[in-house]
């Protein structure tokens, strides 16, 4: 058992000393989320801080730690939820291995699906502040790679085949869950640039010639290590700015932190929404 499996197990065993609860679906609450733990029947928590060795993070707005509870639906439906309350950013200096641990340990957990969201700049067609993008794809090559290093054959294979990291049974789900709800949806490819800065209008020329429609500084390693893992994966960013070069004025944290909290009640109920639907068919195969 290598190093990175060490870590895992360790953080594991803390959990299970402390919380007991299984739960069947992760979800990463990015900017614009933060008040959805209310929608929770919260059982359990379990702070980063707790977890000797365990990365905590440094970014605004990022709590740091695991809530644990049930979504309850009007028609009976209960989904048990993990919620990471904050995630590790590569730019806050941690190693790659310790950005992804948190989402490693909540394949470990027993979650079968990871929702990730996070707050991001649009440079796709028609996006505008404000929209929700659903997450087809992705662009990591401008970061490191997970999975570099050792590979841990008891979590997933050397070479992990990415054809279709974003489970499109789920992705249905969200477009069901965007109707039900009335939510205009569009949908992209996600990339990923390791920040802290901005990117400049150079470079988003270039992400636009790749195919990206937005862009970030976190999402696309944690899909790559929880697919490694076999979880099914499925993304939802919050438009909180046009990129740079799209508009007007110069990009800033406040910008993206107002614009996530004026659609933070479009997104929960995306988000609640999905979630919900994802309940009936935990038990079907990664993309149907």
């Amino acid at each position: 058992m290598g190093k990175i499996n060490d870590q895992i197990q360790a953080a594991y065993e803390v959990f299970r000393q402390k919380v007991d609860f299984q739960p069947d679906v992760a979800l990463v609450l990015g900017s614009g989320l933060g008040g959805f733990s209310s929608e929770l029947e919260i059982s359990a928590e379990l702070p980063y801080s707790e977890i000797p060795g365990f990365p905590v993070s440094t970014a605004p707005g990022h709590v740091g730690r695991y809530l644990f509870g049930t979504l309850n639906g009007q028609d009976g439906k209960k989904v048990r939820l993990v919620l990471m309350q904050g995630r590790v950013h590569y730019y806050e200096g941690y190693p790659m291995e310790m950005v992804v641990l948190p989402a490693r340990l909540i394949q470990r957990m027993g979650a079968k699906v990871l929702f990730l969201t996070n707050a991001a700049g649009g440079c796709g067609d028609g996006f505008h502040p404000g929209c929700l993008m659903m997450i087809t794809d992705h662009i990591a090559c401008f970061v490191q790679n997970p999975l570099i290093g050792p590979n841990e054959d008891e979590i997933g294979l050397r070479f992990p085949d990415m054809s279709q990291v974003y489970d499109l049974q789920l992705q249905e789900q969200i477009r069901a869950a965007a109707r039900e709800e009335q939510i205009e949806l569009f949908e992209g490819v996600y990339a990923q640039l390791t920040g802290p800065s901005y990117e400049t209008p150079a470079e988003i020329r270039m992400l636009k010639s790749l195919g990206a429609s937005a862009v970030g500084m976190s999402t696309a390693v944690e899909a790559i290590a929880a697919h490694h893992a076999g979880m099914r994966i499925c993304g939802v960013s919050c438009i909180t700015n046009m990129a740079a070069g799209l508009s007007a004025g110069k990009l800033s944290e406040e910008e993206v932190l107002e614009n996530a909290q004026l659609v933070a009640d479009k997104f929960q109920r995306l988000v609640k929404a999905s979630i919900l639907r994802f309940g009936e068919t935990l038990e079907v195969g990664s993309n149907g």
